[in-house]
């Protein structure tokens, strides 16, 4: 996790394990577009598999993708720090969410597997920035908008959660939080089209 701040406020980027499962379940049960906000694919891509057998005794896909849509609702209310792990094999976490529940059991393993591994990436990734200073360009953030209304910021702290998505955007949650393609800052001014309107609201 990186910390940026100064005198009452604080930025964090960090990835999110949890929500990193969700997506791969969101990919591979093929429910592109499902959730609020409503994100890219995942890169490296997970390829789809046909649940139609597994979960038409529970509902089929509607109920699947409503599941999914309410799971995922819990997490963007719970990130970063108390979104629950899930916990096989019963998955007492998905409990009423039956259709859901037998993806999770399907694809379990696999969906660990990719997850440390994209945590892994995120780990050097971030680690490589500490080294290049790359998170400086967060405080110019900040610093441009109280130059802009000639005072210091209000206190505030911006949560940014970075996951491997295919579209390099950010998606803003009300009141103080992004959900962010963990590339973004890979390109500075794609990085404050998204970053600095919020950090205009918060500052």
């Amino acid at each position: 996790m990186h910390h940026t701040g100064g005198p009452g406020w604080r930025i964090t980027m960090d990835t999110c394990t949890p929500m990193l499962m969700a997506l791969y379940f969101r990919d591979v049960a093929g429910l592109l577009g499902a959730g609020t906000p409503s994100l890219s694919q995942v890169a490296p891509a997970v390829r789809s598999a046909d649940h139609s057998l597994l979960i038409s005794g529970v509902g089929g896909d509607d109920a699947l993708r409503a599941q999914w849509e309410y799971w995922w609702s819990l997490l963007l209310q719970a990130i970063p720090d108390h979104a629950p792990s899930l916990s096989p094999p019963d998955f007492p976490e998905l409990a009423g969410m039956p259709a859901l529940q037998r993806v999770a059991h399907a694809h379990f393993g696999s969906a660990v597997s990719w997850s440390r591994e994209q945590a892994q990436v995120y780990s050097s990734m971030a680690a490589q920035r500490e080294t290049m200073g790359a998170h400086k360009i967060l405080a110019d953030l900040v610093q441009n908008r109280e130059m802009e209304l000639g005072r210091s910021s209000r206190d505030f702290t911006l949560i940014i959660v970075e996951v491997p998505l295919a579209e390099p955007r950010a998606w803003f949650i009300e009141p103080n939080r992004l959900i962010m393609s963990s590339h973004l800052l890979d390109d500075p001014d794609n990085f404050r089209s998204y970053v600095q309107p919020v950090v205009n609201l918060l500052v």
